[in-house]
């Protein structure tokens, strides 16, 4: 074989280049063990070279790409029970499920003003997905009312509406029939639905309760003039409720 230097002078060697199969053949029968201070290599299935640090320069067959982003998944809610009706500085409970069952995701309880969603009460899901959620309105005013799981990295935002929440408070009350003139105008039968009240203005709608009863009517007279009543029930707003006598009813004003 030509030396290629010899006493500080250059020589010309002509070098016959190897075919690309004598260069496979070289590394396939290159010896399994390195010798001390040499790096093993070994050919890939994907025609690449692997050196004993672990650097591939072949195909790497890896699923997916380091920014992929993962699967999304569908968050629901399941029976979700609500106290929808409660008197004012009195709390309500909003329990349910979260669904798939994961304990930690945050739930919240929201109000709607407006275009706006308000947050009234946080809670975290319990191992099985169970929450439960209590707040104590002030005021007599009607709530629209929804739970919410915010989202996370893992499943997107989802929602239930559970309604419209009144808030009330206790009013003494008694109930008239007869005929006659309304103060409001109008005659007094017994087909006339509405109450009697001192101040309220006429016309004024009222949500009463009583058990499991509720109606909405109108102030029809002025009335009653006992001390400790607040309404004066018609006879028809009486049957409706299934009152009796004198006694509570549950009032939105």
């Amino acid at each position: 074989m030509p030396v290629p230097y010899i006493f500080g002078r250059a020589v010309r060697v002509q070098l016959a280049p190897l075919a690309l199969s004598s260069l496979a053949a070289l590394l396939l029968v290159a010896p399994a063990t390195a010798t001390a201070g040499a790096s093993a290599t070994a050919v890939t299935a994907g025609g690449g070279i692997a050196a004993s640090g672990g650097i591939t320069a072949g195909q790497l067959d890896v699923p997916g790409g380091p920014f992929d982003s993962p699967a999304r998944v569908r968050m629901t809610f399941r029976r979700v029970h609500a106290g929808m009706n409660v008197l004012d500085g009195h709390a309500t409970t909003v329990a349910g499920l979260l669904l798939p069952a994961r304990g930690g995701h945050l739930v919240e309880l929201q109000s709607r003003r407006g275009r706006r969603w308000r947050t009234l009460a946080r809670t975290f899901t319990g191992r099985r997905g169970r929450f439960a959620l209590r707040y104590t309105p002030r005021g007599l005013r009607e709530q629209r009312l929804r739970v919410l799981f915010p989202g996370d990295t893992a499943a997107g935002a989802t929602a239930r509406r559970l309604g419209t929440l009144g808030v009330f408070r206790l009013a003494g009350a008694s109930w008239y029939g007869g005929g006659g003139s309304l103060a409001c105008g109008g005659w007094l039968t017994s087909s006339t639905l509405g109450v009697a009240n001192k101040t309220l203005p006429c016309g004024t709608l009222v949500t009463l309760r009583y058990g499991a009863r509720s109606i909405r009517v109108p102030v029809v007279d002025r009335g009653p003039y006992v001390a400790g009543r607040d309404f004066d029930l018609t006879e028809a707003t009486k049957r409706a409720l299934g009152f009796e006598g004198v006694g509570e009813v549950w009032s939105s004003r």
